[in-house]
């Protein structure tokens, strides 16, 4: 009974920790990188953590905090997405929540399949795949509901300019999707595995 309180303590404990780094990393210059009307997030970086560290579930729960977040930049704290929100606040939410949430479930459930066939001893190839796919995964769902619920309009229209859809997929995501996915796959898969150390220290302590 005491092993289950404490692990369910640390539990709490880290994913208290998680959502308030999520926090200051979205209303600081810590977790975005503006440029121009386009933002570079590396919010996704905890939220990957916390899917390997707490689960599918976790996961779901910090990117739901995520998504919070980048709804409220559209409060005119960011130009792309107030513009968003005004052409239709309720596409918008859904882009800001659906990505974030559905990121952090799938890393969870990735995290969990890699450990199955992960046969290294530190489990690297594990950490570094989930991590990757945090941002990988955030990309290719709030860019294709971008696209879904407001391709049509003037707004995107006008960034598209006599583009082809892939050709201004792959010029809107290109260098930002590339230093999202880099930054999280380096920098998420050395904290998840210093953090998911420690923890196991402490684990073993209580046995």
């Amino acid at each position: 009974m005491a092993k289950n309180i404490s692990v369910k303590t640390v539990k709490m404990v880290q994913l208290a920790i998680l959502a308030a780094l999520i926090l200051v990393m979205a209303f600081t210059p810590l977790g975005y990188l503006k440029a121009g009307v386009v933002s570079i997030t590396f919010i996704m970086i905890p939220v990957g953590v916390g899917a390997i560290l707490l689960g599918p579930a976790g996961g779901a729960i910090l990117g739901g905090i995520f998504g919070l977040t980048s709804f409220v930049q559209c409060f005119g704290m960011d130009y792309f997405g107030t513009t968003l929100m005004g052409i239709n606040p309720v596409f918008t939410f859904i882009m800001c929540m659906a990505p974030r949430i559905l990121m952090g479930w799938f890393c969870g459930l990735i995290f969990k399949g890699m450990l199955k066939i992960d046969r290294s001893q530190h489990k690297i190839p594990s950490y570094a795949v989930t991590c990757l796919c945090s941002a990988l995964i955030n990309t290719v769902l709030f860019v294709g509901m971008l696209f879904l619920f407001f391709g049509n309009s003037e707004f995107i229209q006008g960034f598209k300019g006599g583009m082809g859809w892939l050709a201004f997929f792959a010029a809107f995501v290109g260098i930002n999707g590339l230093l999202e996915a880099a930054a999280s796959m380096i920098i998420g898969t050395a904290v998840a595995k210093a953090v998911d150390s420690v923890r196991k220290r402490q684990t073993a302590v209580t046995d």
